[in-house]
């Protein structure tokens, strides 16, 4: 069949199946093993910047939907889990505008859920740790959270974060002192 044979619905329609295509640029196992690669430690993120165990679930599956629906390229892996995390940190921001509302403190169960259980001193730093990561904004306690539980660069928070490469640096700085600031000095560096 000849391209003058074609009627302008089927050209549509070869169109929209050729732009589902490009829009997934990944198959069933491709995303099985990103998800799996990627879902405990965005997770992990989310709980930390919203603080509830049920909105981190709820914003990991609206993340990987939005991953999956996006019309972005996403060559390597490295690009789509800097894009996935842009996209979480997106929506616990928006999650927080809606509400109008700090998130809530992580409790004491849930941080023990969270993560293996430290006993005595450990226990109480870890409480401290909780109370001061909730009280700091959104933005610090995501890069403080990548900085340092993900071990992510500069260049990859400030793609998350969507802030400059080169002001990551200082705004490090500034959510360590304040962060430093909320448990007493302890730890204070300059």
């Amino acid at each position: 069949m000849s391209s003058r044979e074609l009627t302008f619905t089927e050209v549509q329609a070869a169109a929209d199946a050729a732009a589902d295509a490009v829009t997934l640029q990944m198959d069933e196992d491709a995303f099985r093993g990103f998800y799996d690669r990627t879902a405990r430690m965005l997770w992990a993120y989310l709980h930390r910047l919203t603080g509830d165990r049920q909105q981190a679930d709820d914003l990991l599956q609206e993340a990987y939907y939005r991953l999956l629906s996006a019309d972005a390229v996403l060559d390597t892996e490295s690009h789509r889990r800097h894009y996935l995390f842009r996209i979480a940190t997106n929506l616990a921001h928006d999650r927080f505008r809606r509400g109008r509302t700090r998130p809530p403190h992580v409790s004491y169960d849930e941080a023990v859920e969270a993560q293996p259980a430290p006993s005595g001193a450990g226990l109480d730093a870890r409480l401290d740790l909780d109370a001061a990561m909730a009280r700091l904004a959104s933005r610090e306690r995501a890069m403080l959270w990548l900085a340092y539980g993900q071990g992510a660069t500069h260049a990859e928070i400030a793609s998350v974060i969507g802030v400059k490469t080169t002001s990551v640096k200082a705004l490090l700085f500034r959510a360590r002192r304040r962060l430093a600031r909320l448990l007493g000095g302890r730890g204070e560096t300059s």
